[in-house]
């Protein structure tokens, strides 16, 4: 396995007192705040394997609702998270899961407000390190370890190469990119990651190219 900093080996700096249960876990949930768009006003969690029997006590449930309230891993205000979601008027209920995962650490979040919904699955994978292996019910693989852009699409003859000539002419690097669709001609994702952040400017201009529904972006 290839380290790019002592903090892949020893963990983010973080509330605890678990880096796979705790920053991991605000890591997932970071990441369903910034694919979403908006904070929630609702969310279900739903937790299996180790999540579901150790939760309360590693603080996986607040390290979830604090990164659905956009919270860092670091953040002191994690501790309070169940305060500050009531009064910031998000409703929260998580669910223990008897059913079996592909892995020990995983939360699938539903999160919505008036305006629409979202649902993803996520892992906790070790040392504060998170994956998004579903979204909206695509198999995917993100690691939010850097900038991404994902975008929803029509699978049409030429959205890739829209998308793909955009970041070519503002000499965006893209460090991984793999395309996911449920059924040939109907919805399609790209997910796109990126050695750099993409600029405001830049997402407005890929939401205009040929046949794309949607296009988000997470930070590192």
């Amino acid at each position: 396995m290839k380290y790019r900093s002592v903090f892949d080996i020893i963990g983010p700096v973080m509330i605890g007192p678990s880096s796979s249960h705790t920053a991991g876990a605000a890591r997932i949930g970071k990441m369903a705040r910034q694919l979403f768009g908006r904070q929630p006003n609702w969310a279900k969690i739903y937790l299996y394997g180790s999540f579901a029997k150790t939760y309360k006590g590693h603080g996986t449930d607040v390290a979830i609702i604090g990164g659905l309230l956009n919270y860092d891993t670091f953040d002191d205000r994690i501790k309070d998270a169940f305060r500050f979601a009531e009064e910031a008027g998000m409703e929260v209920e998580f669910i223990e899961e008897e059913g079996s995962s592909d892995h020990p650490n995983t939360a699938r979040i539903k999160i919505g407000d008036d305006d629409g919904d979202f649902e993803l699955v996520g892992i906790s994978i070790g040392g504060g390190k998170a994956e998004i292996t579903e979204l909206n019910g695509f198999e995917l693989r993100l690691s939010g370890g850097s900038p991404a852009i994902l975008v929803m699409h029509n699978d049409r003859y030429g959205a890739i190469a829209s998308v793909t000539k955009v970041l070519a002419e503002k000499e965006i690097n893209i460090g991984h990119m793999e395309v996911v669709r449920k059924e040939q001609g109907k919805d399609a994702m790209m997910v796109i990651e990126t050695d750099q952040p993409i600029p405001d400017e830049m997402m407005s201009e890929l939401k205009t190219c040929d046949h794309i529904l949607k296009v988000v972006t997470i930070a590192d």
